[in-house]
């Protein structure tokens, strides 16, 4: 299928072409990324010397003109390289190649070119740009830096020079990108990859989709390599299942034409594509985005989407968690570079428009491309303007309270190749991304990764519990039907649930807090039990798993309601012969003011009682008195007094026989008979949960 003579370029030739920098062409594809000129609308620049050059070469150079127009950069290698063996130090000869290579995603191997061009005198304004890239491409850092400076000394061009800088300011700040390790395990994807590129992976109801060039057939002219469709095989997280692997419908792959980078919306209804680059005569010679509908589950036929630019390269697509957004990359004039990442937002009608460029906090002078928003609605992409290891990195972007930060995804995933097309799977620390690093089987590869991070590992830390019926003899029953809720130490409500029949209950919870956990139900006391996460907290990286799971414990055990039952206060105590409430009978009659707050239905008696030692009549006032004192301090915490009744009995109901007929009873019988009880007087069940 070659299309190009063989021809000589020499230093006289008529006409160069000029070039801007740009690595994929967005469709996904390994072929050139763009043949429009940065100085001319053909793509060429007459030289500033006239050449003696014959008619013959002349009408090469036509035909050159048009090949390259066309960006058949293959066929133009081959014949630059036999020129080379009758002119190895030819500038021009060797300036073309590097282009041929540049443009058609080859620069890595442009370096030893843009070396002769440079050494034999060659001007060109975007050339040690170029030479720059290609030197960093194969790690040769140092090397890149010094041809930019030396630039720097002469280049007079403003953007040219804003470019140099900025990739100045990009070496400097590999040492610590450098430094960025993380623990993660790249592979290459099984059954899928072939010696010719596959690329630009995307995650979808349990497939994964992708562009692939391993049909044989018509080669495309750009780079000699197949045409490009789309396929997708069956996937369990990252295993695919080889045997399910086949390409999409004829409606959406078109033969002869190169389809590539494809997204669904989160419904699975609406895919859109890329195509073009047909490379036929008259045939579309720009990327397009176009969109295909689902109706009774069949694909409609693709059509143009409103939102492509005429003459521009649109391709790339991905939409938004809620579908209602399409992000892409794009070539389009007014841009901030080369590629932008762009959005367009789908109105009230289902119709996209409203194209908006992100802004250079994400683009660049270069190129980005390949937008991928996760799961949890993070953006990322690949570049090859911000600070990177070579050709095309990956890249996050962080958005913090509307400030923009760009991070590379460091050395543990990036290579000086191209890295793009990221994607997750099923879970948010594994997914795939395409490459065309060393190692892999030929051109671009899909490659899977997992990030096992300890910053990465996660941590739930859970409350898990039943609640029991108690009866009168302390026999434990589970007890379904509880509402149990959980509380913050301001008594807020966080989360309730009702207990099924097992008296299961479990709540999230976080560390570093206090909480409170109660237990209602009609005809049964609230219990009410304490969690302090305090402390609790386990460090990133003590986490043995992926996933973890902290859990604490509580159980809660209701009484049953008796009216009449009476219970006794444990350790209230007064002074001798007084009523005055001391500070430990007062956390004590705290502990009944909460009781009574979880019980809002109980009315109660609250009663005092003496022993027998003094008389009869002094007992009973004292008993009284310490009753009402109780009462009052229970009032004071905000007990209603409509629900309290004092109620001192004196010494006429001894639980022991120690009266003062009885000589031998021991201290510790006197101390049970002064004690302090309530009984249950009124129960209103409607109250329950209010």
């Amino acid at each position: 299928m070659k299309t190009l003579l063989r021809f000589s370029i020499l230093a006289a030739l008529l006409v160069l072409w000029g070039c801007q920098s740009s690595n994929k062409n967005f469709l996904g594809i390994d072929t050139p990324a763009d043949n429009k000129s940065s100085s001319t609308s053909t793509g060429f620049t007459q030289p500033t010397t006239p050449d003696e050059a014959t008619d013959d070469k002349k009408a090469k150079a036509i035909k050159l003109k048009k090949s390259f127009e066309n960006g058949e950069y293959e066929s133009a290698i081959e014949e630059l390289k036999e020129d080379l063996e009758d002119d190895p130090d030819s500038p021009a000869t060797n300036y073309y190649l590097a282009e041929s290579y540049r443009m058609s995603n080859r620069i890595y191997e442009a370096s030893p070119y843009y070396a002769k061009a440079i050494a034999g005198g060659f001007s060109d304004d975007e050339m040690e740009l170029h030479y720059a890239k290609s030197l960093k491409a194969n790690e040769n850092y140092d090397d890149a830096r010094k041809v930019l400076t030396d630039y720097l000394d002469y280049a007079t061009v403003e953007k040219f020079v804003d470019r140099a800088k900025n990739e100045l300011s990009n070496l400097d700040k590999l040492e610590t990108i450098q430094l960025d390790v993380r623990k993660i395990t790249v592979n290459p994807a099984a059954g899928i990859n072939t010696p010719n590129a596959e690329y630009s992976p995307y995650y979808f109801d349990g497939h994964l989709y992708f562009s692939s060039t391993r049909e044989s057939g018509d080669l495309f002219k750009g780079n000699g390599t197949p045409f490009s469709d789309l396929y997708k095989v069956k996937t369990s997280g990252l295993l695919t299942e080889s045997g399910t692997l086949e390409s999409l419908e004829d409606i959406i792959n078109d033969e002869g034409v190169n389809e590539g980078t494809i997204a669904f919306s989160p419904d699975g209804n609406t895919m859109v594509f890329a195509k073009g680059n047909d490379g036929k005569k008259g045939g579309r010679q720009d990327v397009d985005l176009f969109i295909s509908e689902k109706k009774n589950g069949q694909w409609g036929q693709p059509r143009l989407m409103p939102i492509n630019s005429p003459d521009s390269w649109d391709s790339s697509p991905v939409f938004n968690q809620a579908g209602t957004v399409l992000y892409f990359s794009s070539n389009r004039p007014g841009g901030v570079g080369g590629h932008d990442i762009y959005r367009a937002s789908k109105n009230e009608r289902g119709r996209w428009s409203n194209v908006q460029n992100l802004g250079s906090d994400i683009n660049t002078t270069e190129n980005e491309m390949f937008p991928y928003v996760s799961s949890d609605n993070k953006l990322f992409f690949a570049s090859d303007g911000h600070a990177g290891f070579g050709m095309l990195d990956l890249f996050q972007a962080i958005n913090q309270g509307g400030n923009i930060t760009i991070k590379n995804m460091g050395p543990s995933v990036n290579s000086a190749f191209d890295d793009f097309g990221l994607v997750y799977s099923d879970f948010p620390y594994e997914g795939f991304f395409s490459s065309n690093r060393p190692g892999g089987q030929g051109d671009d590869d899909i490659y899977t990764f997992v990030d096992d991070t300890p910053d990465l590992r996660n941590i739930e830390y859970v409350l898990k519990g039943k609640t029991f019926s108690v009866d009168k003899d302390s026999t434990r029953t589970i007890l379904g039907g509880v509402r149990v809720k959980l509380l913050d130490q301001d008594d807020k409500l966080i989360d309730d649930v009702i207990t099924g029949r097992g008296g299961v209950f479990e709540f999230k919870v976080e560390t570093e807090k206090e909480y409170k956990i109660l237990g209602e139900k009609a005809d049964y006391f609230t219990d009410r039990k304490l969690l302090s996460t305090v402390g609790e907290t386990i460090a990133k990286e003590d986490l043995p798993e992926r996933f973890n799971t902290k859990t604490f414990e509580r159980e809660l055990d209701l009484g049953i309601v008796v009216r009449g039952a009476s219970f006794v206060v444990q350790n209230v105590y007064y002074d001798l012969a007084k009523w005055d409430i001391r500070p430990d009978a007062a956390k004590e009659l705290d502990k009944l003011v909460q009781f009574l707050k979880d019980n809002p239905a109980i009315t109660i008696e609250l009663s005092s009682h003496t022993d027998s030692r003094d008389n009869d009549d002094r007992n009973q006032t004292l008993s009284e008195n310490r009753a009402n004192a109780a009462v009052e301090y229970m009032v004071s915490k905000g007990i209603q007094r409509s629900r309290l009744t004092p109620k001192g009995y004196g010494e006429t109901q001894l639980i022991n026989g120690c009266d003062n007929d009885n000589e031998n009873c021991t201290e510790e019988q006197h101390q049970a008979n002064r004690r302090t009880e309530f009984k249950i007087v009124e129960y209103d069940k409607s109250k329950v949960g209010n």
